[in-house]
């Protein structure tokens, strides 16, 4: 991370981002689109006499792995939440606004969408159940689907902290991205000395805020004041690095398996990635206003809550409709398979669209906060972090998606309550 120790200008003196950057906009509905298409192409599901498996087609498979350096977006994702979350804190802070509407804003944004999702899951779930799908297939099906929500606790967690650690990159900018950094190598030192790798799931804090703290530079326009040489050089770097600690074996090759959990490799890919992102953001500005991509990136962006959360719904759904009509199912991985993933996820996008277009309109409406109920956003904010936890732990079940709904539904009215004085 060379690159940062160029000249830091105080973000007091910074040159103020616009509200909207079309670029990232365009960024965000790449990554996305990536996200969609990927957890389709890894769904395996396989037909045979011992009934209907599903398995990540994609797992343990070796020439996924440089694949795997190009399509690895999550980074990307925190930077532009960085981004979006410090600029639209310091608007709301110059209004007047406080750190706790600023937090209730988040979570009613992202809580109000996944609750519809989590009780219509719970309903599908209990619905199937009663119409005597296999139990085991029924877990499946929950697990897969249960797993990318992992997201949504996590995003909603870093962004309750924007306030905060806004107010501290303000103040220190490189402490704070190096406290943060060093506290996720310390993390995956722990987890690799120890043996236990559940350790390693403190970095779905530590990892995901340095690289969200990287968004905050991009934010403060640090990014655009780098020269091009600069920029390929701290691209070039981090990425020695990266090579230095996947080719040692101190960290996995694939970029998906440093996900899970995930790991200060993904820092570095992040910095490799906003280089880049910096690097060709003129070209990337040209590309975006072309009318077709404007309208894809608006209609996108538009319902990118919605897309996340119902993609792998979509999926099962449209899987659901191919098993009932009889089709056969190729082998995964075989030719016949890949000649069908086309038609598969032309299907399951048939399915997607107008899901998003009827359920988007729980991704908007009114965030105006009650005065009298500031003082619960932060607990409204661990209600809402419990609901996913609980998704987390064993999957999408009747019993676990009902539960999680309600804690959602709780998070939400917690923020019409009268806050205790």
């Amino acid at each position: 991370m060379t690159i940062l120790r160029a000249p830091f200008a105080p973000a007091a003196k910074a040159v103020p981002a616009p509200s909207r950057d079309r670029v990232l906009d365009l960024i965000r509905a790449g990554c996305l689109v990536v996200v969609v298409v990927l957890h389709a192409v890894m769904a395996g599901i396989e037909v045979g006499e011992s009934g209907i498996q599903i398995r990540n087609a994609l797992e343990n498979q070796q020439w996924f792995t440089p694949i795997s350096w190009i399509i690895q977006v999550m980074p990307l994702f925190f930077i532009v939440g960085g981004f979006a979350g410090i600029t639209q804190w310091r608007r709301m802070r110059d209004s007047g606004a406080t750190p706790a509407d600023f937090v209730r804003a988040r979570l009613v944004r992202l809580a109000r969408p996944a609750l519809v999702a989590f009780a219509a899951i719970a309903a599908a779930l209990a619905v199937a159940t009663a119409a005597g799908a296999p139990a085991e297939l029924l877990a499946q099906v929950g697990f897969r689907m249960g797993q990318p929500m992992w997201f949504i606790g996590v995003y909603l967690g870093i962004s309750a902290l924007v306030p905060l650690l806004g107010r501290l990159h303000e103040r220190a900018p490189r402490a704070t991205l190096a406290v943060l950094v060093a506290c996720a190598l310390g993390v995956d030192q722990l987890a690799m000395a120890t043996g236990i790798p559940a350790i390693g799931f403190g970095n779905l804090a530590f990892v995901w805020l340095a690289v969200q703290q990287i968004g905050f530079w991009y934010a403060d326009g640090w990014f655009r004041f780098r020269s091009d040489g600069q920029l390929l050089t701290g691209a070039l770097g981090a990425f020695a690095l990266l090579l230095a600690s996947t080719t040692s074996g101190l960290y996995p090759a694939d970029m998906l398996a440093n996900l899970n959990p995930p790991t200060a490799n993904l820092v570095l890919l992040g910095v490799v990635q906003v280089c880049l992102l910096a690097r060709f953001t003129g070209r990337l500005a040209v590309f975006v206003e072309r009318p077709v991509v404007r309208s894809a990136v608006d209609a996108i962006g538009k319902h990118s809550l919605t897309v996340y959360l119902w993609h792998m719904p979509a999926l099962v759904l449209f899987a659901a409709v191919l098993l009932v009509l009889g089709l056969p199912w190729p082998e995964p991985l075989g030719f016949e398979w890949w000649l069908t993933r086309g038609s598969w996820l032309a299907g399951v996008a048939m399915v997607l669209v107008p899901l998003t277009a009827q359920l988007g309109r729980f991704e908007r409406g009114s965030t105006g906060t009650p005065r009298r109920a500031r003082g619960l956003a932060p607990a409204g904010v661990l209600v809402a972090i419990a609901a996913v936890v609980a998704v987390l732990v064993t999957g999408f079940t009747v019993i676990s998606a009902t539960i999680a709904a309600a804690l959602l539904l709780v998070a939400l009215r917690m923020q019409h309550a009268p806050a205790s004085t």
